[in-house]
């Protein structure tokens, strides 16, 4: 009977059931660029914000406090109007013809001083060409022929234009127009910078802001106010100008780096150092440059970074580190999150064996294996006797 017992016993304890490993994370929940963080050339009036789209934002500087913006306001106009109705590659979207009021209403734009294209009496325009008229030479007769297209009156467009503003954030702007000529449009360089983040994933929106110049079916060619378009890779955005808002400007510049394409944003407003465009173009082709420049890649987690730490029941213990090591592209002192996906829990590893994967949240989306140091089996058969019963 002893023997039988012994026996018993013996089974018992060899086919215990082994408790999974306690894996415990070792690594930070983020991680530091290495450097100092860069001196951007900020307007010295006004007010500015800039980022790097999928990268991180830069901040702002000036008071953010809402003044008014100018032509810019035409870049909620046509964000709408491509919103309501989308323009695909070689589409010339719903047509426009211009009544004999509409005509008028261009002349006496004209006698007040505004911004407006030429329109004649029986014209009739592509949405593609209203949009180039609109964002190239800032035409103010068109933002209304657009607000009323869409909604039915300026009016109503107006309503949407600040229930898309609200949508989207940008809880220090008021629009009273769908031009901007009116001083009451106002908003600040953060809330255009959201603004301009959604407008420019809209194909035609980016194609159309592109361009230095556009044939229209009356005036002939038009040119693009932004003259920093086509030139050290800007590729809009808005300009905006006149005594109320100063020089204003939202401007987009590609830069390629490790192999991928990021856009620089950025808004400048209330720029007053001489000609009013003028002063808007200088000011945020500098900060454009420096933004861009600030760009680096760097590694943020050297290979063998510890990342996990693995015990069995015995307390005896393994590390998991970095299998390579990880970059990406910021500037000093820019922070990234880091993820840790655990492997499902197991009783034993083997030294090489991969327990999880770590990745960077930026542009890069950075990953590697976080792999065993030691291997580390289950419990001893002495812990299995003693957890027999």
């Amino acid at each position: 009977m002893l023997a039988v017992l012994l026996v018993a016993l013996i089974w018992r304890g060899a086919t215990e059931s082994t408790p999974a490993l306690s894996i415990h994370r070792t690594l930070a929940t983020s991680v530091r660029l290495p450097g100092s963080a860069p001196v951007l050339a900020w307007p010295r009036e006004g007010q500015a914000a800039v980022e790097v789209e999928g990268v991180a934002g830069f901040g702002t500087s000036g008071r953010s406090i809402p003044v008014p913006i100018a032509s810019v306001a035409k870049v909620m106009t046509a964000y709408l109007t491509l919103l309501e109705h989308p323009l695909a590659a070689g589409e010339e979207g719903f047509e426009m013809t211009i009544t004999p009021a509409d005509a008028r209403e261009e002349e006496q734009r004209v006698e007040e001083d505004e911004s407006t294209v030429a329109v004649r009496a029986g014209e009739r325009i592509s949405e593609r060409q209203a949009l180039q008229a609109l964002l190239l030479p800032s035409a103010n007769n068109v933002a209304a022929l657009l607000a009323a297209h869409d909604a039915g009156t300026v009016a109503a467009f107006v309503a949407r234009m600040n229930a898309t503003a609200r949508k989207l954030g940008m809880d220090s702007t008021t629009y009273t127009d769908p031009s901007g000529y009116e001083p009451t449009t106002v908003s600040t360089a953060a809330d255009q910078l959201k603004l301009a983040r959604v407008a420019m994933r809209e194909p035609a929106f980016g194609t159309i802001v592109d361009e230095p110049s556009a044939p229209l079916p009356y005036v002939g060619r038009v040119e693009n106010y932004n003259r920093l378009v086509g030139a050290d890779g800007y590729v809009g955005v808005k300009t905006g100008s006149d005594s109320a808002a100063g020089g204003c400007l939202v401007f987009a510049k590609r830069v390629t780096l490790a192999g991928r394409r990021l856009t620089v944003l950025g808004v400048v407003l209330g720029q007053r150092e001489g000609p009013l465009i003028e002063a808007a173009l200088i000011g945020a082709q500098r900060l454009g440059d420096s933004a861009a420049a600030a760009l680096r890649v760097e590694t943020v987690l050297p290979a063998g970074t510890s990342v996990l730490s693995a015990t069995n029941a015995d307390g005896r213990r393994t590390t998991a580190r970095t299998a390579s090591a990880l970059r990406e592209i910021g500037w000093g002192g820019l922070t990234f999150p880091v993820r840790v996906a655990v492997d499902p829990a197991t009783t034993r590893v083997r030294a090489g064996e991969r327990m999880a994967t770590v990745a960077v949240a930026g542009a890069i989306a950075a990953s590697s294996a976080a792999v065993v140091v030691a291997p580390l089996g289950g419990p001893s058969l002495g812990w299995r006797l003693r957890h027999v019963l």
